[in-house]
């Protein structure tokens, strides 16, 4: 802001500017020294420093803007003042123009007058130049007065202020905590008010009591009405709540009541069931008594379904069907669907799983003593018929009764799964009534072609094809039936055990079975004259019936016991457990082969012995080709108690040397005790001991035949070998056993016995062996042993004989034998 009397900062500029455009040069020449220095620099200043005219602008715009706003009052109160003073000291004082007018006009005489006059006209010249300076600090310290008593005014509005904030932070403190306080009571109100409800709502399950009580109690409620089940219901809500609850006060008093409400109002439930199974059970059974009598012509019928007269009363399936479960439906249904229904929903409570599950057998035991009767009566009539047909027809009926039962136990409880426990009850005593009818049957049955088919029935028929086509509805009848299987086959295998020994432990043999090889023979010329005979009526091939013959013919050559035996066990594969199984072939098998090595005995006793050796090496192949395809472990693990560790024990025992009565661990009781008997473990093979009877026969075979072919020469092997142990110097042509003439009467016997003995061996074997490659595998090493034993002969008569010697023995030579042994086979 600017006063009217004190000059702008733009004039003051101007001043300078023109002061120093018009006199700069007038002023530079008459200074000198450090003056004129100071004044170059000045000048310098203000010519570089010369505002703008846009700047100029600005000022002016500041200016009058600033001119437009008086000062305020105490300001130009202040002003006032300033400016009378400085006016004042202006008119007190000359002022710089007048003074440097006056010294101007001066006459100078002397150059003292001069200096003294010009240091005059210096300072008025300074004074002059100084003083629009002075002028303008005067103005400054004007306004410098001015702000200073602003900056108080200011600093004392400002403590104004500071009071000011204080007092509003201290109303918006107590307003706040007002407010704070407000909304704490607010929450605390919300608060109560939640408390207060949920209290009224806790407690509105204590107050239903007196409320339900008072229902219960009441003669109107029943348990057909509407209003029976929702107060059930609300009964288990406050059930449920007060025993969740048990830190509440009396809660175990008040749950005590609540179940004692509950438990009446299960026992009216469920006594309501029984009464409505009860009536629609008599209404079923009088409708059957109506059907009877009508049917028996007049005749009273008892419960039991029989008339008076006591003949049962006839009644068939269809009509028993629509009594027994369409009638019993429409009966039951009114009072038990809704009420049954309301159970199972509550189910996952433990006390409502034990009403339906007490329902269920109520419902088991009503429906057993409708059913039962009807199912005896037509078990009986179906043991008039044999027992397959017996165990056929009756599953078969058992499984239409269990379907239907199942159908109307499901539409009663359609929450339950009849699978289980809850038919239980009703279709094992069923069951039971075709277990007590079969099972003195097939006890008495000796034959074990009729147990295996009544096995094949059970297991493929019934357990297979029919329970697996009717589903799940049928399951409770698979208990019983598995019973009846296995009862079928342990007496299968009691059987099967007394077969084994009655019909090849204990068969005797008679004259014919043993007449080996005239049996064979026979039946060679027997195919011989049935193959001649179809040759002459110009057929080419065997008929079907031809081929049938040929086949039991073939059957009839094998020892009875080896055909009792695979004829057994054919039997039993599909029967029994593959354990069982496995444990029964094994006996089977050992007993055969026990069986055929005693007869092999007679029929070496009868004929020869190579007739025993092939007769039992045909047999057992027999035996082993026929029970390859059964897939079972013919062994088993027989447990024998060892007692041998304990004999040098027992033996002091007996001397005295162990006392019986000392009182410690030394008594002889104790020790016996400690140590006991070990259990040794041996597991027995009947397929191992038969390859292993049958090697050994074999070998038997292949020696015998050896010795029958070359016996001379083994022999004279064996005595050369002596002799060269025993006389080592002497040659072996001096001897008397070894002579060239002994020696080609040893190979003369040996020629001889391969152009007859080894012929009619290998036809033997032919006769008692079928089978090409058999023929090959026995023959191979008999002509192995053969070529060895010349060889070794060949090699003496090489080595100890002369050439001419050797050539009058006459020697098979190699190639003649191999070709003679392989004409043989």
């Amino acid at each position: 802001m600017s006063s009217p009397g004190r000059p702008r900062p733009h004039d003051v500029q101007g001043s300078l500017a023109g002061t120093s455009g018009s006199q700069a040069g007038a002023k530079a020449k008459s200074l000198q020294g450090a003056a004129s220095r100071s004044y170059s620099v000045a000048s310098a200043w203000e010519q570089s420093a010369v505002l703008s005219s846009s700047q100029e602008r600005v000022v002016d715009l500041v200016a009058e803007h600033c001119s437009q706003r008086p000062l305020p009052q105490h300001v130009l109160a202040e002003v006032a003042s300033t400016s009378q003073s400085s006016t004042a000291d202006r008119h007190g004082r000359p002022d710089a123009e007048e003074l440097l007018g006056s010294l101007e006009e001066i006459i100078l005489h002397s150059s003292n007058q001069f200096y003294k006059w010009h240091s005059e006209l210096e300072a008025a010249r300074t004074s002059e130049t100084e003083e629009k300076y002075r002028q303008y600090a005067g103005t400054l310290s004007g306004h410098l007065q001015t702000c200073e008593a602003l900056l108080a005014k200011v600093d004392e509005t400002l403590g104004f202020f500071e009071q000011l904030k204080t007092l509003h932070r201290e109303v918006s403190s107590k307003t706040r905590a007002l407010h704070d306080s407000c909304e704490r009571l607010v929450l605390e109100k919300e608060r109560l008010v939640e408390f207060a409800d949920a209290l009224r709502s806790k407690l509105a399950y204590f107050d239903e009591l007196e409320r339900v009580s008072a229902q219960f109690h009441s003669a109107s409620l029943a348990v057909e009405s509407d209003h029976f089940l929702p107060l059930l219901k609300r009964l288990d809500e406050c059930i449920t709540y007060v025993t969740s609850n048990p830190q509440y006060a009396d809660s175990s008093a008040y749950a005590g009541k609540f179940r004692q409400l509950q438990s009446r109002a299960m026992a009216t439930m469920r006594t309501q069931v029984q009464q409505v199974l009860r009536h629609a059970a008599e209404q079923v059974q009088a409708a059957m008594r109506e059907r009877r009598s009508s049917a028996t012509g007049g005749g009273r019928p008892s419960e039991n379904g029989a008339t008076s007269n006591g003949h049962a009363a006839p009644m068939t399936e269809g009509a028993a069907t629509a009594l027994l479960y369409v009638r019993f439906r429409a009966a039951a249904e009114p009072g038990l669907k809704g009420l049954l229904q309301g159970m199972e929903s509550r189910s996952q409570r433990p006390e409502y799983a034990r009403l339906v599950a007490d329902c269920q057998q109520a419902y088991c035991d009503t429906r057993l003593h409708l059913v039962s009767g009807v199912t005896r009566e037509r078990i009986a009539e179906y043991a008039r018929e044999p027992l397959p047909s017996l165990m056929r027809h009756g599953c078969s009926y058992l499984m239409q009764v269990c379907q239907l039962e199942h159908q109307l136990f499901d539409h009663f409880f359609p929450g339950e799964d009849p699978e289980g426990t809850p038919l239980a009850p009703l279709m094992d005593p069923l069951c039971t009534i075709l277990y007590d009818t079969l099972r003195p049957a097939f006890i008495q049955l000796q034959d074990l072609d009729d147990l295996c088919e009544l096995v094949d029935i059970l297991e493929h028929e019934v357990l297979e094809e029919a329970l697996g086509r009717r589903g799940e509805a049928v399951a409770p009848l698979r208990p019983v039936l598995l019973r009846t299987l296995a009862d079928i086959q342990e007496r299968l295998t009691f059987r099967t055990h007394a077969f084994i020994k009655e019909e090849v432990v204990g068969y005797q043999p008679k004259p014919a079975d043993l007449d080996y090889p005239a049996k064979l023979q026979q039946l060679e010329q027997q195919r011989a004259d049935e193959a001649e005979a179809a040759a002459q009526n110009g057929q080419a091939v065997w008929t079907e019936d031809a081929e049938r013959e040929s086949a039991m013919d073939t059957y009839s050559a094998w020892y009875p016991p080896v055909q009792q035996t695979l004829l057994c066990l054919s039997k039993l594969y599909r029967c029994v457990d593959p354990r069982v199984f496995g444990s029964l072939a094994q006996e089977a098998v050992s007993s055969c082969a026990a069986s055929v090595q005693a007869a092999s005995r007679q029929v070496a006793k009868r004929s020869s012995l190579m007739d025993g050796q092939l007769f039992m090496i045909k047999q057992l192949l027999i035996l082993r080709e026929q029970i390859a395809p059964f897939e079972a472990e013919f062994a088993i693990t027989e447990k024998d108690l060892d007692f041998t560790h304990m004999r040098a024990h027992l033996r002091r025992i007996m001397a005295g040397q162990v006392s019986l009565f000392t009182l410690s661990s030394e008594n002889a009781m104790v020790q016996v005790f400690s140590k006991g008997p070990r259990v040794l473990e041996n597991q027995v093979d009947s397929k191992k001991e038969l390859e292993k009877q049958l090697k050994v026969t074999c070998e038997s075979f292949i020696m015998g035949v050896t010795k029958l072919t070359v016996e001379p020469m083994l022999s004279f092997i064996t005595k050369v070998t002596a002799v060269k142990v025993a006389y080592a110097g002497k040659p072996l042509r001096e001897q008397a056993f070894a002579a060239p003439p002994r020696l080609a009467e040893m190979v003369q016997k040996v020629k001889q016995a391969l152009q007859t003995a080894l012929p009619a061996a290998v036809n033997k074997m032919k006769l008692y062996l079928n089978n090409p490659s058999t023929h090959a595998i026995l023959f191979k090493p008999i002509k192995s042993n053969i070529a060895e034993a010349h060889g070794q002969i060949a090699a003496l008569l090489e080595s100890e004989y002369t050439a001419e010697e050797a050539a009058a023995i006459q020697l098979t030579l190699p190639q003649e034998l191999a070709a003679l042994l392989d004409s043989l086979c």
